[in-house]
């Protein structure tokens, strides 16, 4: 933590800074270490202070060493003023981005007088986007529970099942696996509803002779996986495995390579190329991935629309789909480490065409 935090020290004072004020849950525990659900941080160049209420300061004391705790319990706003009071900050940081307009409102009134609120997009996230080696880990865990879930549902799956009852098989096995929770609301999607990019778990029934897509992860210590299968029940059509190979060399061609210094667009037409060669450019309408880490969707974004460097040490979706109205589709995802030379694909399961 103490490396994080001399980080960001050094983003904010070069932007002329007194402070920050991190409110947002998820650059709170990265930044801290604490995983409360209340509390905000305020950092200046010489201390680290958390401010919190009764119901976490023993806790936040234990989870967050290199910090003075603060008993806010009364009303953490009026103690951030006290605060920076006392601290003289006249020019403070805080997170647009993680704040709503009445929380907003609440700090203008208190602290108004006394400092400048100044707003900062992204400034935790931008140094979220490079994972640590215990950050990987805590990720890698997490995809191996989903690879395990993958393993073990394909013994659940037949015809007559429902999608819904497949996503609290997965819940289920995950949560006793270690999952803390369910990594995003699951997507299982059977039969023509797998055309659907986000089509969470439905009432409907799983029929023999279709696709079923399924995108779940894990959740291991706060990390999130992130993967997705598409199985067949019963035997396939022509067309379905046509479908499912180009996906499948889409998002292998992806993954041999992808590499550090590469843009995130570049690597997106790595994929988008191929399925358009294909004859299918139309039905690949999202980007190829997204960052994972404390959060399901971080930085960076992974899409035609984006042009960021990929850098050593980030962590990615690779996911590309072809998605047909009214008849089904398919996607294919791995959580990857981008390296020097390439990537490290975090998640294991198999993407060989499975009939069930």
């Amino acid at each position: 933590m103490k490396q994080r935090v001399e980080r960001l020290k050094k983003l904010f004072t070069a932007k002329g800074l007194d402070g920050v004020l991190i409110t947002k849950a998820e650059n709170r525990r990265y930044i801290t270490g604490f995983t409360g659900s209340a509390g905000v941080g305020i950092i200046t160049e010489d201390r680290n202070i958390l401010v919190t209420d009764f119901r976490y300061l023993e806790q936040a004391a234990e989870q967050a060493p290199d910090f003075e705790i603060v008993d806010g319990t009364m009303d953490i706003v009026v103690k951030v003023q006290e605060v920076v009071n006392e601290l003289k900050i006249k020019k403070l940081g805080f997170e647009s981005q993680g704040m709503t307009f009445f929380d907003y409102q609440q700090y203008i009134n208190q602290i108004g007088d006394i400092a400048e609120l100044v707003p900062l997009d992204g400034l935790v996230e931008e140094l979220r986007l490079i994972k640590d080696e215990e950050e990987i880990e805590m990720i890698k865990k997490a995809a191996e529970i989903a690879d395990a879930a993958f393993e073990h549902i394909q013994s659940f799956i037949k015809p007559g099942v429902t999608e819904v009852e497949v996503a609290l098989e997965l819940e289920y096995f995950m949560k006793k696996m270690g999952s803390q929770k369910n990594a995003f609301d699951f997507i299982i999607a059977s039969g023509p509803r797998s055309s659907l990019p986000h089509g969470v778990a439905s009432d409907r029934v799983i029929q023999s002779g279709e696709f079923l897509k399924m995108d779940f992860g894990a959740v291991y210590n706060g990390y999130h996986s992130d993967i997705t299968r598409t199985v067949v029940v019963g035997e396939p059509n022509e067309k379905m495995i046509e479908i499912y190979n180009i996906v499948k060399e889409a998002q292998q061609s992806v993954l041999d390579q992808i590499k550090a210094g590469m843009t995130t667009k570049e690597a997106d037409a790595i994929a988008r190329n191929i399925i358009a060669e294909a004859g299918y450019g139309s039905n690949f309408g999202h980007g190829l991935g997204h960052g994972i880490g404390l959060e399901i969707h971080e930085g960076p974004r992974v899409s035609f629309k984006e042009e960021v460097i990929l850098k050593e040490n980030m962590v990615i979706t690779v996911e590309p789909g072809i998605y047909i109205p009214q008849w089904g589709g398919v996607r294919i995802e791995d959580d990857v480490v981008i390296t020097k030379d390439g990537c490290r694909v975090l998640t294991s399961a198999t993407k060989e065409l499975i009939k069930l």
